[in-house]
């Protein structure tokens, strides 16, 4: 009895379709995927008399279709096999092969919906295709091109494709770009043996401050394999001739868990605006100038025992931090190299402050210790213009308010700037409106970065509020060139 009246609501529903369609929609030569459902259904259930006369009503209502041999051909509603030798096809590079398989595949199911995965590795492989050929040709600008409109070929997984990438700004004499490729592999790839090959190839395009820096970065985000990255940066560095002295201190260590005591200096301002055909030009935000050459950090330590402890907090906190840099060279116990390590990060020297910050972080000497350490460690990495390792480090770190205050306020300022240079004037303005509401009226020169932002984004009359306003609290060529601009652009 169900079996009955669920074929009279399926012939029904079949019906009410029919009737509703259009003239063309009846002159169709075969039945669609909808018109096949009810048949499907009573092959399912093996009802041969529901299906032979469901055949009947399809040929009476379809003359030219003929049903196949064997029924079971009609239950499917989707590839098989197809999307397998799609993927092997793939693999062996025709991407040709497959798009064509793909084609007859759909022509053939209709109401098959291709899978986004697939879609997204044909797209990858298509990609992949073009930007080889880029570097088999030394085509720069279509490997750039490639790689732009398909971020996921500089994926870790194709790690080759960001070396190649690198290889070929070099060889144009774009080293700056080249160290930005390398640059992205050691801040996001996880495979050690990866980053040190990577770090190696930097090391022909990279200056001794961009070399330490990727070595800092890797070291801060694999601590335990400080060593590891310390052997490489003194073995890069010595084919360079820079021996190390042994009587400086350190450079970058094994970290342990330490704290935080003295006041530290906010970070370095920011640059000059770029904007309009009158904008001041943009400056990177200030990196930190010298670079010093450090035997390594001893990466264990007792916690106490270095005698001249109580002489270098004494210059700590009298503020002369040449004297407790002096006191507390090569330093032979955690306490006193947590006090040099703020008082090199105050000398200027945040690549030694972060090797000392890092060594105490990882000590497990107190919760205290450990959060201070880890806010110096920021400060440091803030101080190197290494925005995102130190929003990382931040957001792990259960800071007190004041740090993460000022932390904030930081990172806000150096994104807002990177964002200008970027010339996306809609992250500028938000970072800068977020770091107004933590810290209050924005520094002139980033109010005046913000009005170029608004001009450049077409807010003419807002950037000009903001250039008069600066104007009247003081005028100077520089508001009298952004209001002009207002004008002009």
């Amino acid at each position: 009895m169900y079996r009955t009246s669920l074929r009279l609501a399926l012939f029904a529903g079949l019906m009410a379709a029919g009737l509703s369609a259009s003239g063309p929609a009846l002159a169709q030569d075969a039945p669609s995927t909808e018109d096949l459902r009810a048949l499907r259904f009573y092959i399912e259930q093996n009802e041969t008399t529901a299906v032979s006369a469901e055949i009947r009503r399809l040929q009476n209502e379809f003359p030219s279709w003929t049903p196949p041999d064997d029924l079971s051909a009609l239950l499917k509603t989707g590839p098989t096999t197809e999307v397998a030798d799609m993927y092997s096809r793939m693999s062996r590079g025709d991407i040709a092969g497959a798009r064509r398989i793909l084609e007859q595949t759909q022509a053939k199911y209709p109401s098959w919906q291709v899978p986004s995965d697939l879609t997204q590795q044909l797209d990858l492989s298509e990609a992949q295709t073009v930007f080889d050929r880029a570097v088999a040709a030394r085509d720069v600008n279509t490997a750039i091109q490639t790689v732009t409109a398909t971020p996921s070929l500089l994926r870790c997984d194709r790690i080759n494709n960001t070396w190649n990438l690198a290889s070929l700004q070099a060889g144009t004499g774009n080293k700056a770009g080249a160290y930005v490729a390398y640059r992205q592999i050691v801040n996001t790839c996880n495979e050690i043996p990866d980053l040190i090959s990577t770090i190696e190839k930097s090391e022909a395009v990279t200056t001794d401050d961009q070399l330490e820096s990727l070595l800092d970065a890797a070291k801060a985000r694999f601590v335990t394999q400080s060593a590891t990255f310390d052997a490489l940066g003194n073995r890069l560095l010595a084919g360079r001739g820079i021996v190390q002295d042994p009587t400086a201190p350190a450079r970058i260590t094994t970290p342990t868990r330490t704290p935080v005591a003295e006041p530290k200096p906010s970070a370095a301002p920011a640059p000059a605006p770029r904007a309009a055909n009158n904008a001041p030009a943009a400056a990177a935000v200030a990196r930190s100038s010298g670079s010093q050459r450090t035997a390594r950090v001893q990466t264990t330590l007792p916690r106490t025992g270095d005698g001249r402890l109580s002489r270098t907090i004494s210059a700590a906190r009298s503020g002369n931090f040449r004297e407790c840099a002096a006191q507390s060279a090569r330093p032979r116990s955690l306490d006193i190299a947590y006090e040099r390590a703020w008082c090199v990060y105050n000398l200027e020297r945040p690549l030694e402050a972060l090797a000392y910050f890092n060594l105490a972080a990882n000590a497990g000497i107190s919760a205290g210790v450990t959060r201070d350490a880890r806010f110096g460690m920021t400060l440091a990495m803030l101080k190197r213009n290494m925005t995102e390792e130190a929003s990382r480090i931040a957001a792990s770190t259960d800071l007190t308010m004041e740090q993460r205050r000022e932390v904030e306020a930081t990172i806000l300022n150096q994104r807002g700037v990177q964002s200008y240079a970027k010339d996306d004037y809609v992250a500028t303005i938000n970072y800068f409106n977020a770091l107004e509401a933590i810290s209050g009226p924005l520094p002139r020169d980033l109010a005046i970065i913000r009005g170029y932002a608004y001009l450049n984004k077409g807010d003419n009359l807002k950037a000009r509020s903001i250039f008069e306003k600066l104007h009247n609290d003081l005028a100077t060529d520089e508001t009298r060139a952004a209001i002009t601009s207002t004008y002009n652009y």
